[in-house]
């Protein structure tokens, strides 16, 4: 719902006489236009959102807090979310609706003071970062250490993972240490067959007391009205013969969850995995079926109430060992319906990735397991000096997700809408 608020011009600036926090404004009276934003969606979206971006700096230096996004619906003005990154320049985010495909939007960037919207949090709380939209809870991050049940093998601790993922409804998506595999934990990312200074290790099967992977710290964490974001450091710790340690890779992980609106049935998560060696010697990553990006699904899946699908149209029983620039997962959820669209960005190492997607007889029931596994077919070296990037988004929702609608939000993945600048 808007909430009307009344701006007065006043000696060369504005008042604002509104609610500390609401979600869109109806705007009346505005300052001075800095540049009008034009985005045209060239194709169909299925009713997903888009993400739209512009950079900052050779539109305006003023400061994040003078400036005011304005949706312009002909002689209305609207108030809309936007959310300014701050690196080496300065980039705008809003977002589109999904129902303006082929449509023009149109968008002004005006001097005034900011206005104050819902925001997406992470927060801290017992040992994990939970990004959650005021009581709606998003994702959780753990970087305590997570030990297996009473009884079972300490090898098999972990930190550095996300559990739950829930959908917008509040359904989880993840599972961890399942009985038949107690090193599954949620979404995670080890390596399982790697070359480091002459021994083979295994980061992946805890059991094996090779290696593991560790949280380091967090390098940042943010929240906004757009989107919330953590970068954490990850280590991936090589466990010696002489019973010492030692860590043969760094990776620097930043999620980014994108705020749903009220009722919205959909969210992005965008993961950006950079890894760089911790030594002078080379990570050698050794091909092998699985490792990389896991998803250890739901215990509510089986093979009779859920589904895979990829961007080359296999479906679970045939996906395994095929390369996909796309996959869904989805399933029943008690009475609802829901999953998740994995996204693999083309500068990826081997895209159109590898898939490593349990086949329907796995267990006795066919839970489900799916992953990007870029180093399944080849092996990937990573030398010491340079930076290896892999980036993905997830789009988490309830409902059905169909090829089209898959498709759609992967290609405004990798071509984000051009936005034209006017002034």
């Amino acid at each position: 719902m808007n909430t009307p608020v009344t701006i007065r011009r006043c000696r060369g600036f504005n008042k604002i006489i509104a609610p500390s926090v609401f979600f869109a404004v109806v705007v009346t009276g505005y300052g001075q236009k800095i540049v009008t934003l034009e985005v045209q969606l060239p194709s169909a979206t299925g009713g997903i959102g888009v993400v739209a971006s512009i950079d900052l700096d050779p539109v305006t230096f003023l400061p994040d807090s003078s400036l005011t996004l304005l949706g312009v619906d002909g002689i209305k003005r609207t108030a809309i979310p936007f959310q300014i990154s701050r690196g080496n320049r300065r980039t705008l985010y809003w977002m589109i609706s999904g129902n303006n495909a082929g449509k023009k939007s149109v968008f002004e960037l005006v001097k005034g003071t900011s206005l104050r919207f819902d925001p997406i949090n992470a927060t801290m709380k017992e040992g994990a970062l939970i990004v959650h939209a005021g009581s709606q809870n998003l994702l959780r991050y753990l970087y305590t250490t997570v030990y297996p049940p009473t009884g079972v093998d300490t090898a098999f601790k972990r930190s550095a993972f996300i559990h739950p993922l829930w959908t917008p409804h509040g359904q989880e998506l993840t599972r961890i240490q399942a009985p038949d595999h107690y090193h599954h934990y949620g979404i995670w990312n080890p390596w399982t067959h790697v070359l480091f200074e002459g021994d083979t290790v295994d980061f992946w099967n805890l059991g094996s007391r090779q290696g593991t992977v560790r949280f380091g710290s967090f390098i940042s964490v943010n929240s906004g009205p757009v989107y919330a974001e953590f970068e954490a450091l990850h280590q991936h710790v090589v466990f010696k013969k002489d019973s010492k340690e030692k860590v043969a890779l760094n990776e620097m992980q930043t999620v980014r969850v994108y705020r749903p609106e009220k009722e919205q049935d959909y969210y992005f998560v965008d993961m950006t995995i950079a890894l760089n060696c911790a030594t002078e010697s080379p990570f050698h990553i050794l091909a092998y079926r699985y490792a990389g990006l896991g998803w250890r699904t739901t215990e509510k899946w089986n093979k009779e109430n859920s589904e895979v699908l990829t961007s080359d149209g296999k479906i679970r029983k045939e996906a395994d060992g095929t390369t996909a620039r796309w996959f869904v997962a989805q399933g029943a959820l008690d009475t609802d319906y829901g999953g998740a669209l994995w996204m693999s960005y083309p500068t990826n190492y081997n895209h159109p990735e590898p898939l490593r997607i349990w086949p329907e007889n796995t267990n006795t029931v066919g839970e489900l397991f799916a992953m990007f596994a870029p180093t399944k077919n080849k092996d990937w070296v990573l030398l010491p000096g340079q930076t290896y990037t892999l980036k993905y988004r997830f789009v988490v929702f309830n409902g059905h997700f169909t090829k089209e609608k898959a498709e759609s939000a992967w290609r405004y993945y990798v071509t984000p809408p051009v936005v034209s600048i006017k002034r």
